[in-house]
């Protein structure tokens, strides 16, 4: 034990002499976690609109009043030519076009259908799916309340009820905001960075610093000095995730609706194999910027596979294999769980029970990596 306190005394005096090593384990987190956060919110609000009223009538400004009330909708500019609506589209000024025919109020006293034009910015194809479905159902809406209106005048609503009431309800998250699946993965993701670059570097400061020959010739085993290497960055990591779920959980308003005390147990586990990963990379490279250039090829297929951005069953098999061996995958499906459903060990334990095996895994090749050598 004397030789681990010796040994962990060192890493804490290395991490509080380097202050962009304190920067990064603290500042930097919180940052991205912030500006990820508002950045890549996916909740369509105050799309820049044009708007084309050819009709200018009662019955067409009771249409845009429809829109309007909503939030996903900027009425930013009024164009009075189509080749304006072109212009403004084509320049990326707006995202959407409202086009209402002269003859929209005279169809609808008619009792004929009235046509309603919508040009939608494709570059975008998220936003552009999202707010054509929601025009296409404001439209319909609008529509229907339009004959409900006429049909109640006639005294016959009632024969023409639909036979059938769908009642929808939406568990967890009624809301539907984007944040409360966001946040926890970019949680997830923030730490796997976080760690996995700071044990990647901290082996090859022992070689560059020409200190790794005071550590071969001493009688200090290779787990020894793997567990030495670890243990301080776990303590800081766990400290930096408790820091990150605030910031998490009260600046962007996602409760925790489960035990805290389970999450945070198991993301003291979920940092090891990010650790492991780290220090195996830590083993191989020679130098700072090669273990730098080493953890690349792992954050995007982290990013892209494991379910952070994308739904993992929407993935090739080959793919969804691949994602199996990524600890994120099952910590994000476990904080998400947790965060937002609520939910016990009892509904985790197979993905428990996966990181601590992948943990023990990349620990001891860490360690078995390690040679009291030079080469």
């Amino acid at each position: 034990m004397r030789r681990l306190r010796a040994l962990m005394r060192k890493e804490f005096i290395h991490m509080l002499r380097d202050p962009r090593t304190l920067v990064f384990i603290f500042i930097m987190p919180i940052l991205q976690l912030v500006l990820l956060g508002f950045a890549t919110n996916t909740d369509i609000k105050n799309v820049a609109t044009a708007i084309f009223d050819q009709d200018n009538s009662a019955a067409s400004r009771q249409l845009l009043d429809a829109f309007r009330v909503t939030d996903y909708y900027s009425f930013d500019y009024v164009a009075n030519s189509q080749e304006e609506v072109n212009q403004l589209v084509e320049s990326g000024k707006v995202k959407l076009a409202i086009i209402i025919p002269p003859t929209y109020h005279s169809d609808l006293a008619a009792g004929r259908t009235a046509e309603l034009a919508v040009l939608v910015d494709g570059s975008d194809t998220n936003t552009a799916g999202t707010i054509l479905s929601a025009t296409t159902f404001i439209g319909q809406q609008h529509g229907t309340a339009i004959l409900a209106q006429k049909l109640a005048s006639s005294g016959i609503s009632n024969a023409v009820a639909s036979p059938i009431d769908v009642r929808a309800r939406v568990l967890y998250n009624p809301d539907l905001q984007s944040s409360y699946n966001l946040i926890p993965g970019l949680i997830a993701m923030i730490l796997m960075m976080t760690t996995t670059n700071l044990t990647s570097l901290s082996i090859v400061k022992e070689r560059e610093r020409g200190t790794i020959e005071q550590l071969i010739v001493t009688p200090i085993r290779s787990w020894e000095l793997v567990l030495a290497k670890i243990t301080p960055y776990i303590l800081v990591a766990f400290m930096n995730a408790i820091l990150i779920l605030a910031v998490g959980t009260l600046g962007f308003g996602v409760p925790i609706r489960g035990s805290l005390l389970l999450l945070l147990l198991v993301t003291s586990l979920y940092i090891l194999p990010n650790l492991g990963i780290g220090l195996t990379i830590s083993t191989i490279a020679h130098t700072q910027q090669e273990a730098q250039f080493m953890t690349m090829p792992i954050m995007l297929p982290s990013m892209m596979l494991s379910g952070f951005l994308f739904p993992v069953s929407s993935l090739p098999i080959f793919l969804r294999l691949v994602g199996d061996f990524l600890p994120l995958t099952y910590y994000i499906y476990i904080i998400r769980g947790i965060v937002i459903k609520g939910v016990t060990i009892d509904v985790i334990y197979t993905q428990i029970a996966i990181l601590l095996l992948i943990a023990l895994i990349l620990l001891t090749v860490a360690a078995l990596r390690f040679r009291k050598s030079l080469d």
